[in-house]
């Protein structure tokens, strides 16, 4: 008797313990969304916005890849600031064809018109129909709200070698800012403002006609 006694004495003192020095199972951490990276800021070359995720024509269009086929068009900043406040800018329709270095967009002012080129080629499956209605989204935010169109690229990856990016991109754009100071003696001052960014509206200081010379110059339209 006295033995289950002592039995039963241990295995509550043991009990006892256990409870007393239980270590809390460890709850699930909750879950935290993870958190977005930062925007990243374009760089400035020569006074103009030139973000290194895109590929850029020689005409001042950009191209992105958004999928293996599908390519998002634009004008660059150096086109949007020379094009400047244009009264209406017209775009292809959706479902045709657009070949490389051919005409994607017509920008008119006052009665006059420049053409802009297409940096890709394929069908057109997406017209940005809010700069038709609003042409200064693309001056104001080109490489953002003011996209013109979407391209199903079927030969992206070709077209992309024909393109500007990296430190050939800078050099090039470094020479066209070069060359606008030597075409335009006022847009030389318009241009070093603010530390060297250019301003929102260089055309401004241009009459239609030397516009319209410019966009054509430029544009390689």
């Amino acid at each position: 008797m006295t033995v289950i006694l002592v039995l039963a004495t241990f295995v509550v003192l043991l009990t006892l313990e256990y409870f007393m020095h239980r270590v809390p199972a460890p709850q699930p951490a909750e879950q935290l969304a993870e958190p977005k990276p930062p925007r990243a800021l374009p760089e400035f070359v020569a006074g103009f916005a030139l973000p290194e995720n895109l590929s850029y024509h020689p005409g001042h269009t950009w191209a992105l890849s958004e999928s293996p086929n599908l390519v998002r068009v634009g004008m660059d900043d150096f086109a949007a600031r020379l094009s400047g406040n244009v009264a209406s800018i017209q775009l292809p329709q959706r479902g045709q064809w657009v070949r490389q270095g051919q005409k994607v967009a017509t920008l008119l002012r006052n009665g006059a018109k420049a053409e802009m080129v297409s940096p890709m080629e394929g069908i057109v499956s997406d017209v940005n129909d809010a700069v038709q209605l609003n042409p200064e989204l693309a001056r104001r935010d080109p490489y953002g709200e003011g996209w013109l169109v979407k391209l199903n690229a079927p030969d992206a990856k070709l077209n992309f070698r024909n393109l500007l990016n990296g430190m050939v991109a800078r050099r090039w754009m470094e020479e066209a800012a070069a060359r606008l100071r030597l075409m335009v003696e006022t847009a030389a001052a318009a241009l070093a403002q603010d530390g060297g960014v250019a301003v929102e509206d260089v055309s401004g200081l241009l009459t239609d006609e030397k516009w319209a010379s410019l966009m054509q110059e430029f544009f390689l339209s």
